[in-house]
């Protein structure tokens, strides 16, 4: 992996942003081969600094919030050798409880009901990012020795870093010789091409702006206020989903955090809050200082876990509902958040993006495969296909939780307890939930 200063390149891909979405993207990407034998090139395009000696050390490039991982993309992680970087960082969710404030409904999630040791798991998108990257760096290791082996040593190195840059222009209609292409412009006056650009650079996508594709955005009314907290009974690995008459309380299960010079954990009972509220609870909450602050909570989550013993550093956000009116145009595809963001309501932004990656990944490999153009209106159209199903059904999911935990009308409330209570024993609904968040 190289941080370059070269101008004029092509390259077969060319990923804008090195999140979560843009290193995974790339390790998808970083073995794959044409039919010459060679490696897929790949640029990285990276407004932030990055350097060799940071690319696993940095938290800078990822937000310091948690994220559920589906049981689907922690497999698709260990397929990558994420996982392996991760695994110790994770905590399991072996359970669900899903309740409904004031009221009788309740459902109960297991893992053993479907032969899996965890549903999901809980992970800070820190972790995620620094395991994605040092899989990345071992994966352009593996590459350069394979390529050492090999009498033309043609390309050690197929991953370059372009940072701290960003992508100022494209010429979407850029031809050669040989091989439609579209050509960039970076701020810093470099100009690079490539047969395919991946959007992978977040909500406030740069190249979507540029690609003019607009947005249909939704506002909630709503902020999620995000802590780490302490209680006094032990999570034993269940997250709770609990409805309330302001939003829903989502505390997941983390992994211990301190570990004494004994071995000991000396802080084993942790969970990360995501608390949904109105944006004017959410100012009044965080007003409040930590003793107000465990009491309001607890009144609102109840006792399942015991009493709240400490509240880390508190933040909120607001939420939004975006949607990209289209996922490709000439030569490229939105990734990720720059696509899609969702309600935090079901844990499953990460996990949409992260199939988002695997497809388009997946479309590659085929087509190189076939000796086929991977920056194709045909491969495009297929991805957009794709896509547009997965992510209609999880916000169709994710709405329809909103909406219908936000009405208290009598018969509303009725209804979606019984339907809670009936969630337990109904065996072919429950299988499609857990399918579904599984991310399968």
């Amino acid at each position: 992996m190289t941080t370059t200063k070269n101008t004029n390149q092509h390259f077969d891909v060319i990923i804008s942003g090195s999140g979560l979405s843009g290193s995974l993207m790339a390790l998808s990407l970083s073995k794959l081969t044409k039919q010459d034998g060679s490696l897929l090139s790949i640029a990285i395009i990276e407004m932030q600094t990055v350097s060799k000696s940071k690319l696993n050390n940095d938290s800078s490039l990822f937000d310091e919030r948690v994220l559920a991982l589906s049981h689907g993309s922690a497999k698709y992680l260990n397929e990558l050798g994420a996982w392996h970087y991760l695994k110790s960082d994770a905590c399991a969710i072996t359970d669900i409880d899903i309740s409904d404030r004031g009221h009788f409904g309740k459902a109960r999630l297991a893992a053993k009901e479907h032969n899996v040791n965890a549903l999901g798991y809980v992970v800070a998108m820190e972790k995620i990012g620094k395991a994605q990257l040092n899989a990345l760096k071992n994966s352009q290791a593996d590459n350069t020795k394979a390529d050492n082996t090999k009498a033309n040593n043609t390309q050690a190195d197929n991953i370059q870093w372009f940072s701290p840059d960003s992508i100022s222009a494209i010429d979407w209609h850029t031809e050669n010789a040989n091989q439609a292409q579209v050509r960039v412009t970076l701020n810093s006056n470099k100009i690079l091409s490539a047969s395919l650009i991946l959007a992978c650079d977040g909500v406030q996508s740069p190249v979507r702006k540029l690609a003019n594709i607009k947005v249909n955005a939704e506002n909630y009314q709503q902020v999620a206020l995000i802590t780490n907290v302490s209680t006094s009974k032990h999570h034993q690995n269940k997250a709770f989903e609990r409805f309330t008459e302001f939003g829903p309380i989502a505390m997941l299960p983390l992994t211990n955090a301190v570990v004494n010079s004994s071995g000991n954990s000396t802080d084993s009972n942790r969970c990360s809050l995501v608390w949904t509220m109105t944006p004017e609870q959410g100012k009044v909450i965080n007003q409040l200082d930590d003793t107000a602050f465990k009491t309001e909570l607890e009144r609102a989550f109840g006792s399942y876990l015991g009493t709240i013993t400490q509240v880390g550093k508190r933040h909120t956000y607001p939420l939004v509902l975006l949607q990209a009116q289209q996922q490709t145009y000439h030569r490229m595809a939105l990734v990720g958040n720059s696509s899609h963001t969702i309600h935090p309501i079901a844990g499953q932004g990460f996990n949409l993006g992260l199939r988002d990656v695997k497809v388009m990944a997946k479309l590659i490999e085929e087509a190189l495969l076939a000796n086929q153009d991977i920056g194709s209106f045909s491969l495009l159209q297929t991805y957009q296909t794709n896509r547009a199903k997965d992510q209609r059904d999880v916000i169709a999911l994710t709405d329809s939780l909103v909406t219908l935990f936000a009405n208290d009308l009598p018969p509303l409330v009725l209804g979606r307890n019984i339907a809670l209570q009936g969630l337990n024993f109904m065996s072919p609904l429950k299988n499609a939930l857990v399918k579904k968040t599984m991310g399968y």
